[in-house]
């Protein structure tokens, strides 16, 4: 009762949602060509899915945006856990840290033109970076927050090595905070997809920056939401694959 009562208001919310975002162009609160309604939505959508250019982008930014995510998620949890169990080589890369983690991922571009080319290897280079970073902070905080009493109870049950801590304590431990960092990277990654095309890569980032070129802002929006639709299904997969891994909880 309680989640067909959630999934009601759900609904209306996105229902009046739509209904306002209908209602500002047609009663002339923005003009159209600077918002167009959602009604105007479908049809620039079927010409773009009618001249291939809607899923030929698709598949090329999807493609970007899963390695991109892979690369720096693994990179991430990786070097977070192993910073987080070792203090010292956290404190010898605390200012390196702090030096490369304010660069956005559009000061990277430059470089990712001149390492990558323009192609999409260095699309999933930013992408990656954006990740990393995101990935990281969540496995160093939440291999750092594990009960120090866990710790000892392992060393209580004679596991001295400590890869055996970090398989029986520290990864179970910590798996929560570091599920819910990548759950945020999800979105990251779809952010960072448009910066990381905005060099000429083919994709759903591109296709945006030509529509937006022509000042054909239907087709901006089709891409917008084509990227918030793709976004809500692979958030949705990771939550029921997350609460898989964390049943042990209930």
């Amino acid at each position: 009762m309680k989640g067909r009562y959630s999934l009601a208001l759900a609904a209306l919310g996105l229902a009046a949602f739509l209904l306002f975002w209908e209602a500002l162009p047609y009663f002339g609160i923005v003009p159209a060509s600077f918002l167009p309604p959602p009604s105007a939505l479908p049809e620039a959508f079927m010409r773009e899915v009618r001249a291939g250019v809607w899923y030929s982008s698709l598949i090329l930014s999807l493609r970007n945006y899963l390695l991109g995510l892979l690369i720096g998620g693994t990179l991430g949890v990786a070097f977070g856990v192993v910073t987080g169990i070792f203090r010292p080589l956290e404190d010898s890369l605390s200012w390196v840290v702090r030096i490369l983690r304010p660069i956005p991922g559009l000061a990277w571009v430059p470089f990712a033109i001149l390492w990558f080319g323009v192609n999409p290897s260095g699309a999933v280079f930013i992408i990656a970076i954006g990740v990393f970073w995101i990935s990281y902070f969540a496995a160093l905080g939440a291999v750092q927050a594990v009960d120090r009493d866990l710790l000892e109870l392992a060393d209580a049950f004679d596991f001295r090595w400590w890869f055996q801590k970090l398989y029986k304590v520290i990864l179970p431990a910590s798996a929560p905070g570091i599920l819910a960092g990548l759950r945020t990277a999800l979105g990251q990654a779809w952010m960072a997809v448009v910066a990381a095309e905005i060099f000429g890569v083919p994709g759903l980032g591109s296709r945006m920056m030509q529509a937006s070129n022509l000042l054909a802002s239907d087709i901006v929006v089709v891409y917008m939401a084509t990227m918030a639709l793709l976004y809500g299904i692979i958030d949705a997969i990771f939550v029921t694959v997350q609460n898989w891994l964390l049943r042990w909880k209930r």
